[in-house]
């Protein structure tokens, strides 16, 4: 096992690519591979809550940990669009996750992570802040990218214009099937076959369903908020079983995590 302090990614792991990267800011998304999980968990799994061995998903996440170079701030998700303000205290050893689907923070060794097996995880930089958000279905629609988008320039003291947005791995939009619900979510109609985002085509019982282009629904959200420079999103979590966990796919599924800090 690495030493304390000794800087450990796997090779596996998805590393977004932006510019800022280089002058500061630390990020990645897991995948299933680099940790010590087994089983169903296998082996990366920094999951809390779905029945893994709790001394395996503490070594995981001290695996980001040490790989950040910082400590990595968890949440307790709810698929809202709540956004909090990460201080030192939520890096104590007692502290409560913060209930909140996104976070922010501007201090160097206090990292965001946002933890997925499905949903999108939104990974955003910006001069002297970096931030994370949760964006299921719920969340997007619920506007939680809007909301930390908000957050984070209140924080830098930044412009829309200034941030930059990496999109981590998701289900795609080949395997992502949604009902008309989803459709009302968006303000789509749920009488159109066919839209943008949203593909009509009716499961084997016959019942309406499309499919759903999460990314596809997030850029145009980030685009629309005044950002310009947004990457990734092209990895699907539901359709690469060794590389990703999928709640969809597996039910009784790990977790990942999408972090990101100032260096």
């Amino acid at each position: 096992m690495p030493s304390e302090g000794q800087v450990m990614m796997d090779a596996d792991w998805l590393q977004p690519s932006w510019p800022l990267q280089s002058e500061g800011v630390r990020s990645f998304m897991t995948t299933r591979a680099g940790g010590v999980s087994g089983g169903a968990f296998g082996s990366m799994n920094v999951g809390a809550a779905v029945q893994d061995d709790p001394a395996a998903v503490a070594e995981n996440r001290a695996r980001v940990d040490r790989a950040l170079a910082a400590k990595a701030v968890f949440l307790r998700q709810v698929h809202g669009s709540e956004v909090v303000l990460l201080n030192p205290s939520h890096a104590l050893h007692a502290a409560e996750a913060p209930v909140a689907d996104a976070s922010v923070s501007t201090l160097p060794g206090l990292a965001v992570a946002i933890q997925v097996a499905d949903c999108l995880p939104v990974l955003f930089a910006a001069p002297g802040g970096v931030a994370g958000a949760h964006a299921g279905w719920r969340g997007l629609a619920g506007g939680v990218l809007e909301n930390t988008v908000a957050a984070l320039c209140r924080a830098a003291a930044c412009q829309p214009a200034d941030v930059q947005a990496w999109l981590g791995a998701c289900i795609g939009p080949e395997a992502f099937e949604v009902g008309p619900e989803v459709l009302g979510a968006f303000g789509a109609r749920s009488d159109a076959e066919s839209s943008e985002f949203f593909r009509f085509r009716p499961n084997a019982m016959g019942e309406a369903r499309w499919r759903a282009d999460l990314p596809g629904l997030a850029r145009q959200r980030l685009f629309a908020l005044g950002l310009t420079q947004v990457g990734g999103g092209s990895w699907c979590t539901f359709s690469d079983a060794s590389r990703f966990f999928s709640y969809r796919r597996e039910h009784v599924s790990g977790r990942m995590v999408a972090a990101i800090c100032l260096a």
